[in-house]
């Protein structure tokens, strides 16, 4: 293992909207930085991630909708090739590798530095939670799917199903109980927002809600809660072009039966700009998947993993009729090395060229790997 914890530098450039990321940051690092001048560049939903996976496998958050996927909004990167050369990737010099970096996770090389594009975002934004009953959910996921296929670019909801946190703003009785959450982010004035996000209330009867302006750095904050370390984790994912009957109903049937209390399934909502770009630009092509979903178990024991992963691998199949092509890398697991191209479609060939051009020993192999030959 090379650790690249002590990387931990960060540049803002406010005049010329950039930034310089070292490698060891964490997504908490980078936004608290950029937000310093009122700026950030798309990200993952957690602020304990480290921003050098979460980049190279793609990256979407809140903001992609309105800005498009991490690798979107990279200029360049320092990179370490395998035979131990100091490379600058960008459109203009080592173009290929450039292209390979942007979605084909640690397979090129050891990036050193990353050079985002940073927008004008917050400092406060509108956002929070509202939570349905889960006797709702078909309703609330069907109107969910279809209001997130005409709302602007600068509004994002995810939903969530689970057994529900103890939220303070939630009854007692509902501790612990499935429920079905939208996660709200508005990436723009916050008066417009809220007659943006009215329909939403309208779903169902709802538990509570938690909706608001608050700094976007905190938000960017609000489910570590929910991802701390210590648990067993398995994680499986599909990807979609539009949410209809067969996966919704799917969603219900496992959200209903979730093996322990901290195990949920979530419809993280791209498309926007994400689905502007074209797929050959470079390595993630994914850009009719206008719905990622993840499946993810999570446990405290050995004594559960069995139970766990087996729920997991059930409704990953069972869903698996209504996925779209590809898949997102960051969210592959360990057993999955026969999805890796499967996930990249149609770049697929073109990595492996790239793979056997700057890494033709598989030297990075610790990761979703792409074979030399």
């Amino acid at each position: 293992m090379i650790d690249l914890s002590l990387m931990k530098k960060v540049d803002i450039d406010p005049e010329r909207q950039i930034g310089h990321v070292e490698p060891g940051c964490t997504l908490a690092d980078f936004d608290a930085a950029a937000q310093a001048y009122g700026l950030a560049t798309p990200l993952g939903i957690n602020s304990t991630t480290g921003i050098a996976g979460l980049t190279l496998g793609g990256g979407f958050g809140w903001l992609s909708r309105k800005y498009g996927m991490t690798i979107d909004n990279l200029l360049g990167m320092d990179v370490i090739t395998a035979d131990g050369r100091q490379l600058h990737a960008s459109e203009s010099e080592n173009d290929d590798l450039f292209w390979g970096l942007r979605g084909g996770g640690g397979n090129f090389g050891i990036v050193t530095r990353f050079e985002y594009q940073l927008h004008h975002v917050g400092p406060n934004v509108l956002s929070g939670l509202i939570v349905f009953p889960f006797d709702e959910a078909k309703s609330v996921i069907t109107q969910f799917a279809r209001f997130t296929e005409t709302m602007p670019d600068e509004l994002n909801v995810w939903m969530v199903t689970r057994k529900a946190p103890p939220l303070p703003f939630l009854p007692e009785a509902v501790h612990g109980k499935e429920i079905v959450a939208l996660a709200i982010c508005y990436a723009g004035d916050p008066a417009e927002g809220e007659q943006h996000i009215e329909p939403l209330r309208r779903f169902g009867n709802a538990h509570g809600e938690h909706i608001g302006i608050q700094p976007y750095t905190a938000w960017q904050q609000a489910f570590d809660p929910l991802l701390t370390p210590g648990a067993r984790n398995y994680w499986k994912s599909h990807n979609f072009a539009t949410l209809e009957e067969g996966p919704i109903d799917a969603i219900i049937e496992y959200a209903g039966a979730l093996p322990s209390s901290q195990c949920e399934v979530f419809i993280a909502t791209i498309g926007g700009q994400t689905g502007r770009v074209t797929p050959e630009a470079m390595a993630y092509s994914n850009r009719d998947a206008n719905y990622v979903m993840n499946v993810h178990a999570r446990w405290d024991t050995a004594d559960e993993d069995e139970h766990c992963t087996a729920w997991a691998r059930e409704f990953f199949t069972r869903s698996q009729p209504y996925a779209s092509g590809g898949a997102y890398v960051n969210f592959l697991t360990g057993d999955e090395a026969d999805r890796t191209a499967f996930a990249y479609g149609a770049s697929y060939e073109r990595l492996v060229a790239l793979k056997k051009k700057f890494d033709p020993t598989n030297l990075f192999r610790i990761n979703q790997n792409i074979l030399p030959a």
